[in-house]
């Protein structure tokens, strides 16, 4: 009954739902500075690669003090390793945010297509609209919908 409650809240506020959506969907979901950022640093990485590549070939071809030749290769060794670990945050971070916008696409389109408001609870209704539930206490229960609404229920 919670569930049908909060979820025809959900439809009755849809049209505004589709509005607000519209307007931040591309500030929300747009990925085009982390893909820049993705390639920048893959270029780095491979800059950094050839680099130590470069090190370890002057080492075999030249008689190198080998403290130095190791202080050399172990900084390039870090940069490489702190370009590696930025370039996969920022892999997961495009990959979230596309997970985000394909998520809350679907609860819209699951919106759309109901006609009036729930009346029975279905199984399919909540895995398509609601996230979670959270309750608080027996007089404060909430639902988070897919596209991150919280409604009390």
């Amino acid at each position: 009954a919670l569930f049908l409650k909060a979820a025809n809240a959900v439809f009755d506020e849809r049209d505004g739902i589709r509005e607000d959506y519209e307007v931040v969907r591309e500030r929300l979901y747009d990925i085009s500075e982390l893909e820049a950022e993705r390639i920048r640093l893959q270029n780095e990485m491979n800059i950094v690669a050839e680099m130590i590549q470069q090190c370890v070939n002057e080492n075999a071809r030249v008689a190198l003090d080998q403290a130095e030749y190791q202080k050399k290769y172990d900084g390039l060794a870090d940069r490489f390793d702190r370009i590696k670990e930025r370039l996969e945050a920022v892999g997961i971070a495009i990959t979230e945010r596309m997970a985000k916008r394909e998520k809350t696409e679907r609860f819209l389109a699951e919106l759309e297509k109901r006609d009036g408001s729930l009346t029975e609870f279905d199984e399919e209704d909540w895995y398509s609209l609601v996230e979670y539930a959270t309750v608080y206490s027996r007089e404060d229960i909430r639902f988070t919908f897919k596209n991150g609404m919280e409604i009390k229920a």
